[in-house]
């Protein structure tokens, strides 16, 4: 059976000068969303007023809207708005859910090659494409790395039963790395894909999205030392961004951000076997190399899942 019905929900404070590229770029997909939600996360420019035009041309698109908060908040804040709009739909009736950001530029088959990909492997729990951003100067398109092991966060598109045996977010920094732990250790897989038709322009780079890239690469080190990454792995992933863009100030403010976490005690992740179960995948990844331990790791938990879905569907 083929299933293609999807949700968007979408967190959104202030998108006026990116908005109209993702709505238009949604609105031309091969297979259009069922259902649009966008909660305009108490946005002061016009925003509003462009939501208001595009929900009475689209009927697919609804707007809720909530109380100005007097700044944006990342993290915790982008998934408590999230689930403002989630729990107001009964999400049973989609086969997908997507959190989707405002700041995005789609390729036209986007959604559907996503789907055909969940529908041909039952076991792919959340999947993306790869986030590229325009080069200020030279308008080079550059890549914003994000490993094939995970879905990126602007566009977390999720199998609903996935979604819910997971619990869901977390509602802090590095949910969206949490995730796909949580998916790998209940056998499911999460994975994203560079290729020609996955590929989608971030109209704000990662990190940038409040003050600096300095303050969101430090709040990334927090999201790592939250999720409960050792120290190891973390200076190894900080050498490896600064040799990308932004160069050596990335990959310094990410380790100053967990520095500087663990030396004042930040909390930690509570789920200590999820902790547990990331920080042995990241020794596997050190050791052997990303790609062969994620495969491994697959293919070892196969058997969690096969134990559940396999036994249910029969």
């Amino acid at each position: 059976m083929t299933n293609n019905s999807y949700i968007l929900i979408t967190p959104c404070r202030n998108e006026a000068d990116f908005m109209r590229k993702t709505l238009d770029s949604v609105i031309n997909q091969s297979i259009l969303p069922n259902l649009w939600v966008i909660v305009d996360d108490g946005s002061t420019d016009d925003t509003p007023a462009i939501l208001k035009e595009y929900s009475e041309k689209n009927s697919f698109i609804t707007v809720l809207t909530r109380e100005n908060r007097g700044h944006r908040s990342v993290g915790p804040g982008v998934i408590e708005a999230f689930y403002y709009g989630y729990d107001t739909v009964d999400t049973e009736q989609f086969d997908f859910i997507c959190k989707f950001d405002l700041d995005l530029d789609l390729p036209p088959k986007y959604f559907e090659i996503l789907i055909q990909r969940m529908n041909a492997n039952p076991r792919i729990g959340t999947c993306s494409g790869k986030a590229y951003f325009k080069d200020k100067k030279t308008g080079e398109l550059i890549n914003e790395i994000s490993g094939d092991e995970m879905s990126v966060g602007m566009t977390k598109f999720y199998r609903r039963t996935c979604f819910e045996e997971i619990g869901g977010f977390v509602r802090q920094v590095m949910w969206d790395g949490i995730d796909c732990h949580r998916c790998r250790q209940l056998g499911w897989i999460a994975v994203s894909w560079d290729e020609p038709g996955l590929q989608f322009i971030h109209l704000r780079p990662m990190g940038s999205s409040q003050n600096s890239i300095f303050t969101g690469r430090m709040r990334h080190g927090f999201g790592q030392y939250f999720m409960g990454t050792g120290v190891v792995y973390m200076f190894a992933s900080s050498v490896f961004r600064i040799l990308h863009p932004p160069y050596f100030v990335g990959g310094m403010a990410m380790f100053w951000g967990y520095v500087k976490s663990a030396l004042t005690q930040c909390p930690r992740l509570e789920n200590k076997e999820l902790r547990q179960f990331i920080n042995q995948y990241q020794w596997a990844c050190l050791l052997k190399g990303k790609a062969k331990a994620t495969d491994e790791i697959n293919n070892r938990q196969a058997p969690v899942w096969q134990k559940k879905h396999i036994r249910n569907e029969s």
